[in-house]
């Protein structure tokens, strides 16, 4: 059974499948291109890009700048296919980060933790990049499509929902995680639903990209069987080799077993998901890890209070250097067994979707 086709605008990528940003240097150029020539979107997350900048520190703002310029413009050259941004809405630099996408030509920006209200704002007319908000409601929805549509004239050319099995900061409260009514399910429904009067309004329609928790072909078919057009895959993209991380890093995930993927409370205020090790039990018994506070990367982020700084912590992982920090994953991040190509991962999912969907169409 062929694989539907998503259209984002005039996006049209050969597989409904979106690669999840994952910040701190795990999805940069190298990841994200291997997932565009393999026909689907290839994402570069931008929260803290330029963490290995030499000048990080002195001026977070222009070596996360350059750092950004640097890997999308390595990306395009890696690749003819569609590539897009991640920027959360809580950094500090959000704006910056936008402007900088949209004049290096990026096809798509997903915007998430917390609501891009302003979004199209920074679109010039020149410029073709699209729009997708990263929500997890209805209500959500409904907010962004008036705004959008009273102060702009323009509808997100896509929403990704996203769910409480996703890894790294969540949209969802601890207490509602898990709550059967805000499982993926219940949440892609809820948006369809809410979207429907924008979409009849203007005679358009706005594709819903499923994510969070979704690791092989049998979660595709059950997700564009019930209403959505797109996946957003993540986890299952970390142990590859062309992802961005450390080997150590990846090692976490190949190690990590089902007990050990946890919730924390991150100090940016946002519940997280992330593999259980040293660093985060020593900061559950209440041991702090000192810290200045450098990068300024996060609003929400309480500085005063927190007990370690999130951006190191993430930042050391992604050199391998988990002792003093931890990986984010998601919650199937346990059935990952080996470190694989992209092209190997795309492939494996595509024969468990014919498989899922061949078997429930028969």
């Amino acid at each position: 059974m062929k694989l539907p086709v998503l259209k984002i605008g005039d996006l049209v990528p050969k597989i409904p499948i979106i690669q999840g940003g994952m910040g701190v240097g795990i999805s940069l150029s190298g990841l994200a291109s291997a997932v565009a020539n393999e026909g689907g979107v290839g994402v570069i997350a931008c929260a803290m890009i330029g963490i290995t900048e030499s000048d990080i520190s002195a001026d977070p703002v222009k070596a996360n700048n350059r750092a950004l310029i640097r890997e999308i413009r390595k990306a395009k050259e890696m690749t003819e296919g569609i590539l897009g941004v991640n920027i959360m809405v809580a950094l500090t630099n959000f704006v910056d980060m936008v402007k900088t996408s949209i004049e290096e030509g990026i096809d798509i920006i997903f915007a998430g933790a917390g609501l891009p209200l302003d979004l199209p704002k920074y679109l010039k007319k020149e410029f073709n990049t699209k729009l997708a908000p990263i929500i997890s409601s209805g209500r959500a929805a409904r907010i962004i499509c008036k705004k959008w549509m009273s102060k702009f004239d323009y509808l997100p050319d896509a929403f990704v929902v996203e769910g409480p099995k996703a890894g790294g900061h969540l949209g969802i409260k601890f207490e509602n995680l898990d709550d059967p009514d805000f499982a993926l399910e219940k949440l892609v429904a809820e948006v369809i639903e809410a979207i429907e009067p924008f979409e009849e309004e203007r005679k358009t329609s706005i594709p819903i990209i499923a994510a969070g928790g979704i690791y092989d072909g049998e979660d595709i078919c059950k997700f564009l069987k019930i209403g959505a057009s797109g996946v957003q895959i993540a986890t299952r993209l970390v142990a590859t080799y062309e992802c961005d991380a450390s080997i150590e890093f990846k090692q976490a995930y190949i190690d990590a077993e089902e007990k050990d993927l946890m919730v924390i409370k991150s100090p940016v205020g946002l519940p997280g998901r992330a593999i259980r090790n040293e660093f985060i039990e020593d900061v559950n018994k209440g041991k702090k890890k000192p810290f200045k506070c450098p990068y300024h990367c996060i609003k929400t982020c309480n500085v005063k209070d927190s007990p370690y700084c999130i951006a190191l912590a993430l930042a050391s992982a992604k050199k391998g250097k988990l002792k003093h920090g931890f990986v984010f994953a998601g919650q199937n991040a346990h059935k990952v067994k080996k470190i694989v190509s992209v092209k190997d991962v795309i492939g494996s999912l595509l024969n468990e979707y014919k498989k899922a969907c061949g078997e429930r169409s028969s």
